[in-house]
């Protein structure tokens, strides 16, 4: 008996309760220590105590409970016999994805009173408190309070003059920190400005509420921008990507395919090539000092490394594709325009009384002229838009052609509105994926 009775407690010694209990709550004790009591919003009759980051709020479960919200299921959930979180600062609801600030925003605009709320409509409204209020009021499915403040957000950016594109500083003075940097720094500084943040956040939150009014005013915004700096396309070229926006996909590409080096440049000057005798074919000289030549001179570009000063574009590998395709569909679809000229119907006057074959010469040696024009090719060689707008502009100085009628002219100006009008519309699908032979 007195072995057995040794036995038993010298099995309970091994591993007494208290040896895996006592740290765990001594842990959990610096945790609870750590948090501190919102000044703002730790209400002493406050019903529901909430943990974001290292912040406690204490707030009415009645007013979270308005507008079918999300915590109003959540407060009506059976809890059993486990503790109800929320009753007190041991045991908060903690809520996750969420900073103190943004909490407290959205729980100004929960207990705000009326001319509190008229502050964020009017001259003095601050945009970053009322992006706070309607991305928690979203993600909390307080759908009357995202609608309120959406509204607000949307009679602000519409300010003349925009109060957006007033406080962005002038592009040169603004560099990109890489491609999966949507934030523009000033030159020489660590810290992003607030305006392109929240040009940034704007779109992102009105793709997220699906407020097609203020998303389709925050692309128009950045479609100025865009087109006054590479920077800016740049931003609008990411988010497109990110956000899905096929509206601002293919002119946000368009423009930093015209404006920005996205591949290695080549430094081999072809005009420079070795002696005179290069020119000479069949020489032996002028072949080696070709090889020669190019060879060294590749060699320096293989081990070319893309520097921020050498004014080249870092974007991902995904993107620059898209680019290289965009450009290579936009220099085919040109040419096959240009060889074929524009299609456009002819008026019954004019077969019933010219002769239709003299409108067809006319309008086809106007296309060819006109295609190749100076002021053409001084356009780049994808500038599809902008070379079919520099024709439309010729053929409105054209004056009278004899073998035209009326009408076909008419029918002619109409069909390269039309055709501008196309690429436009098809400008995301000439920057898609390249894809593979296949796909076809």
């Amino acid at each position: 008996m007195s072995s057995r009775a040794e036995g038993k407690g010298k099995a309970t010694e091994v591993q007494p309760p208290s040896v895996v209990v006592k740290p765990l709550v001594q842990i959990e004790k610096r945790h609870i220590a750590n948090q501190k009591r919102d000044e703002q919003f730790y209400l002493e009759d406050g019903s529901c105590v909430f943990l974001v980051e290292d912040i406690l709020f204490n707030v009415h479960r009645s007013i979270l409970s308005k507008d079918n919200s999300s915590f109003s299921t959540m407060f009506s959930l059976p809890q059993g016999t486990n503790e109800v979180e929320g009753r007190s600062d041991d045991n908060p609801i903690i809520l996750m994805g969420d900073s103190p600030e943004e909490f407290r925003h959205f729980l100004w605009a929960l207990y705000a009173l009326p001319p509190e709320l008229k502050q964020l409509t009017s001259q003095a409204a601050n945009l970053g408190h009322l992006i706070d209020i309607t991305r928690v009021a979203n993600k909390y499915s307080f759908k009357s309070i995202e609608t309120w403040a959406l509204d607000a957000i949307q009679d602000y950016v519409n300010r003349k003059p925009s109060p957006i594109l007033s406080a962005i500083p002038p592009p040169h003075n603004y560099i990109f920190t890489g491609y999966s940097n949507l934030r523009l720094l000033p030159s020489g500084s660590m810290t992003p400005t607030d305006t392109e943040n929240q040009l940034t956040r704007l779109i992102r939150l009105a793709q997220l509420c699906q407020h097609d009014r203020l998303l389709n005013t925050m692309i128009n915004l950045l479609r100025q921008l865009m087109s006054s700096s590479v920077q800016y396309a740049y931003l609008a070229m990411t988010l497109a990507d990110e956000l899905d926006l096929r509206s601002l996909r293919g002119a946000a590409y368009l423009e930093v395919m015209q404006k920005a080096v996205v591949v290695k440049k080549v430094k081999l000057d072809v005009l420079k090539l070795g002696s005179p005798s290069a020119a000479v074919p069949g020489s032996s000289s002028a072949s080696s000092n070709i090889t020669s030549t190019s060879s060294a001179q590749l060699a320096s570009i293989s081990n070319e490394e893309p520097t921020p000063d050498s004014g080249r574009l870092i974007i991902t590998r995904e993107q620059q594709l898209r680019l290289l395709a965009g450009y290579y569909r936009l220099t085919s679809i040109w040419e096959k325009m240009r060889l074929t000229n524009l299609h456009f119907e002819h008026s019954h006057a004019c077969g019933a009384t010219w002769h239709q074959q003299g409108c067809n010469q006319s309008w086809l040696e106007f296309w060819k002229e006109k295609t190749r024009s100076d002021n053409v090719m001084s356009l780049g060689m994808a500038d599809v838009i902008g070379r079919l707008k520099m024709v439309h502009k010729e053929y409105d100085r054209w004056g009278s052609a004899t073998y035209m009628h009326h009408d076909c002219r008419t029918n002619a100006k109409k069909a390269m509105t039309d055709a501008i009008r196309r690429v436009e519309e098809a400008l995301p699908d000439f920057f898609a994926d390249p894809g593979g032979f296949g796909e076809d």
